[in-house]
């Protein structure tokens, strides 16, 4: 493999991770609502990632899914579709894993984004060459 499906490879291995940390805390019960929107946003967030690192587009180190998702429609207008669905997720990023204003998240909010999650997540992976998924 090359230094840079590596990178793709460390970078979707942690995605999924967050991906499934997502869905056994919506499994729960009662449903984690709160951190499982935060490992929503972090699998986006590593997928698109993934994806720039692929395509060899640089970017720089935020947690913006804006910023990210521009790069990514660049290169394949298929993100194009996700937009709004994406920027559900940005708020997600980093205030909510502090303690301060509590996020309520409903399971209902919560598992529609779970499902943009893996609508994303398919799509990448979709793009991506299979021996790196």
């Amino acid at each position: 493999m090359t230094p840079e499906a590596d990178e793709v490879g460390e970078w979707l291995r942690k995605g999924r991770n967050d991906l499934l940390s997502a869905q056994v805390l919506l499994e729960h019960d009662p449903p984690i609502t709160d951190t499982a929107a935060f490992h929503c946003q972090q699998a986006v967030e590593k997928a698109l990632k993934a994806y720039l690192i692929w395509k060899n587009v640089p970017f720089e180190k935020v947690h913006s899914l804006g910023y990210l998702m521009d790069l990514c429609e660049q290169q394949d207008k298929s993100f194009a579709a996700f937009r709004d669905r994406v920027e559900a997720l940005a708020p997600f990023a980093v205030g909510i894993r502090y303690p301060g204003e509590l996020m309520d998240v409903p399971p209902d909010e919560a598992k529609e984004l779970l499902a943009t999650t893996e609508a994303v997540w398919e799509l990448v992976i979709r793009l991506l060459p299979q021996d790196l998924n």
